[in-house]
Order: structure tokens, then C-alpha cells, then sequence
């Protein structure tokens, strides 16, 4: 995109139309005590060439270089990208901000929509899958609005070991609506104790995220019939879609709806963002499902085409009428992550998922050879916790500065568990950076 500066003729050509004096008139119902008084201190211009070199220069004193060994995983994981992902949604006709409401031109980008819900329905095991979400925490809250709206009950439970920005995100969203919020509490196994919800009245509906915070598989399809035997509906979070490569999907399980991250299908880390929010539903709820969706159709003369088959946003509708306020979707991760779902097929997807699980079960038998606790006994796919000696902390940033990012303190999340670790193993680590990693920490 051409980046075309107003001229001086062109500002006084506007001036004059809108009737002001100068720039600084069009600020004028601006109090001036809220106004800079001074110019901003800028440093001198630099040439492409100067600006580029200190751009990398900048990029060399990040935190986190590219060779550095990192056990975190937490919501964002590090995987190999295929080069067909970058190659196609690097193309021009893909990287736009263009809202595809006209059909005749936009035939494109929403085939690529549809290509991408047809492939996350299939992964969650799920009728309908929308066009994204922002995010995997915005995903679950408004997964449980939904199952407000459905179920016309104000009192959701959540498990504890659903990530914790994703807990606050849903507190955000709901409480202002006056939605009651119970939370579920861990077995000593590692998931979530269900036993409380046959004392919970008139729930809309229980989320538990499988595999959970701490790596464990929880037992969704349990945690459905007991919802279901309420009245409410059950709702299947994730941070790693990729888990379900091996494991049983969420709609086998008998989940209603299924949402959360999709970063690592095809989306860099890139230090936090963007990410993209997968949602998915059972057919029957369609309706009350946030965002919109790409349908496929034939025009008068019989041939094939896309368009936005439903969009219940209040951009397109009354907004008493809206199921969400959510305004656009992150369409270009969605890209990526059909084209990243698409590049390795359904056998390349169980063959990277089972990479991902013997490789963290390897560490996690190393770790314990060498004398760690690894605390929770039920099976993990590609996280786990252990618990480190008392003192832990010099040794993790002895190893900070040898480049290894010996996974995530949990304390600052579960003040009960001091010394423990969230450690995360991903098709990008080799058997001898595990060995590297439990030398070191064994010192």
C-alpha cells in the first residue's frame, strides 16, 4: 500500500473547506490543559538504509534471541511452521483488512474463510464453526454469553485450571451483566473436581479446558453428561489445538460448543500477538453463535459460490438483536491456520501431535530419574508440572543467562504451588536439548 502525505496545498485546500484558520483550530473543543504545549522530542530523520540497521540492532537486544532453548509454553507454543503458510497469506490478495461483504468481489477471501471453518469443525469434531474470534480468551468468554443467551440462566461455573488470563477475561465480560461466576477447584490429580457441580443450581453451563492449565487430560465427556443432566450446556476450552491430533475431539465427548487459541497452527509467538480465537458449535445453536459465517451457495446460473451466510454482530443488525459486539475477526491468522491444517492433512496432524506428547514424556522421565516431583498423576500431552528444590529461582536465572527458559513459575497464578514449574516440550526441541535441560537444572 502507497503511503501518500497531504502536501501544504493540500492541507490549505481543506482548511478552506471546512472553514478553519489553521490545524490547530480543528482542535478547538479539545480543553487546552489537555493539550501538548510542546513539540514532541523526536530524534533527526534517518535514511531507509540507517533506520533498517538500527531496527536490528534493536531486535538483537530482545529479551529472547532466536537461539535460546524455551521450556514455556502456557497459551503460546512454539512449533515449526510449514513455508507454505508465509507463502500464501504473504500473497497481496489475502493481506487486506477488507471486510467481505460484497460477494461478487470477494470470492477469494471468503472461499478461504470457508476452507478454514470446514477444517476447524472437523478438528473439534463440531457442525458449524464460525470465521474466528480474536483470541482464545475473548472465544470463551463469549462462548459463555452464548450459552446464557441459549439456556436464559445468569450463573456459569469455570474450572480453576482453565488459563488464568482467560479466567479474567471472562470475569470482565460477564460480571458487568450481573452473570454469577463459580469456579471449580483441582483434584490432586491435576483436573478439574467436578463433584461440585451436582450442587450448583440452574447453571448455563460449565467450561473446562482439556488439556487444562497444568498440561492434564480432563475427562470432558463426564463433564458433559453431568451438565447436560442440569439443563446446561458444556463447553470445551483449549490453548493447544493440536492436542486433538491424538486425542479425542471435543464434540465425540459430547462438549456443545468448543473454543479457544489457535496460534499454533501456523501463527509465530511473535512475542504475544496475534493470535486467533477458534469457536465452533453444535448446528442447533447456530444462531446464537458470536461473529459470522461463510456459507457456501449457487448463483441463478447454477455455479458454486461464497458468501457471509449469517452475521449476528451489531454492525450488521439491531443491537438488541446482536449476539456479540465483536466488530471483525482475525481472518489472516485464520488463513494461516487453514493453510498450516491443510499442509499437513489429518495424518500429518496425529503424527506431529504424538511427536509433541513422547517428546514432553520423555523430559518428564528424565526430570524424574534425576530425582524431580512431577506432581500431577493424570496423562499431559505436551506440558507438565514439576516441582523444583527450594532456592529454585538462582538456578533459573543461572540458566537464563546460558539462553534456556526453564518454563513458567506458578506461583504468581496458584499461590499454593511455590517451586512449581509449567514446562512445555515441542516438535523444535531434540533429544539433546532435553538432556542439556535436566544436566542443567540438576547442577
Amino acid at each position: 500500500m502507497r503511503y501518500l502525505p497531504h502536501t501544504p496545498d493540500d492541507i490549505a485546500a481543506m482548511l478552506r473547506v471546512t472553514g478553519a484558520g489553521d490545524l490547530d483550530d480543528l482542535f478547538s473543543t479539545i480543553p487546552l490543559n489537555c493539550r501538548r504545549k510542546k513539540d514532541l522530542n523526536l530524534p533527526e530523520p534517518l535514511t531507509e538504509w540507517e533506520l533498517k540497521a538500527h531496527m536490528n540492532a534493536l531486535s538483537e537486544a530482545m529479551a529472547v534471541a532466536p537461539d535460546y532453548q524455551v521450556y514455556m509454553g502456557a497459551g503460546s507454543y512454539e512449533h515449526f511452521i510449514p513455508e507454505t503458510v508465509p507463502c500464501l497469506i504473504g500473497r497481496s490478495e489475502f493481506v487486506t483488512a477488507y471486510t467481505p461483504y460484497q460477494p461478487e468481489i470477494s470470492q477469494g477471501t471468503l472461499q478461504a474463510i470457508y476452507e478454514y471453518q470446514t477444517l476447524t469443525a472437523r478438528l473439534l469434531g463440531m457442525e458449524a464453526a464460525n470465521a474466528s474470534i480474536y483470541d482464545g480468551a475473548s472465544a470463551l468468554a463469549e462462548a459463555l454469553l452464548m450459552a446464557a443467551r441459549i439456556t436464559r440462566r445468569k450463573k456459569v461455573a469455570l474450572s480453576r485450571l482453565i488459563h488464568p488470563m482467560y479466567r479474567r477475561v471472562v470475569r470482565t465480560y460477564l460480571e458487568p451483566g450481573g452473570h454469577e461466576i463459580v469456579e471449580l477447584p483441582y483434584l490432586e490429580d491435576g483436573r478439574t473436581d467436578l463433584s461440585l457441580l451436582d450442587a450448583i443450581d440452574d447453571l448455563a453451563a460449565v467450561a473446562v479446558q482439556s488439556p487444562n492449565f497444568f498440561g492434564c487430560i480432563e475427562d470432558l465427556k463426564t463433564a458433559a453428561t453431568r451438565i447436560h443432566g442440569q439443563g446446561g450446556l458444556m463447553i470445551a476450552a483449549f490453548t493447544e489445538p493440536l492436542a486433538y491430533g491424538i486425542l479425542k475431539n471435543p464434540g465425540d465427548q459430547g462438549a456443545d460448543i468448543a473454543c479457544g487459541e489457535g496460534q499454533s497452527l501456523g501463527i509465530p509467538q511473535a512475542f504475544g500477538g496475534p493470535a486467533l480465537g477458534m469457536f465452533a458449535s453444535r448446528m442447533k445453536y447456530v444462531r446464537s453463535m458470536p461473529g459470522r459465517l461463510v456459507g457456501k451457495t449457487l448463483d441463478r446460473e447454477g455455479r458454486k459460490g461464497f458468501v457471509l451466510t449469517l452475521a449476528t454482530r451489531e454492525q450488521h443488525i439491531r443491537r438488541e438483536k446482536a449476539t456479540s459486539n465483536i466488530c471483525t475477526n482475525n481472518t489472516l491468522c485464520a488463513l494461516a491456520a487453514a493453510v498450516y491444517m491443510a499442509s499437513l492433512g489429518g495424518t500429518g496432524i496425529h503424527k506431529l501431535a504424538a511427536m509433541n506428547r513422547d517428546k514432553a514424556e520423555y523430559l518428564k522421565k528424565a526430570l524424574k530419574e534425576a530425582g524431580f516431583s512431577v506432581c500431577f498423576e493424570a496423562p499431559t500431552f505436551n506440558e507438565f508440572v514439576v516441582k523444583f528444590p527450594a532456592g529454585f529461582e538462582k538456578t533459573y536465572l543461572r540458566l537464563m543467562d546460558q539462553k534456556i527458559v526453564a518454563g513458567l513459575a506458578l506461583a504468581p497464578y496458584y499461590p499454593e504451588l511455590s517451586e512449581h514449574y509449567l514446562l512445555c516440550v515441542t516438535e523444535t526441541k531434540t533429544r539433546q536439548d532435553l538432556d542439556a535441560l535436566v544436566k542443567e537444572v540438576s547442577k
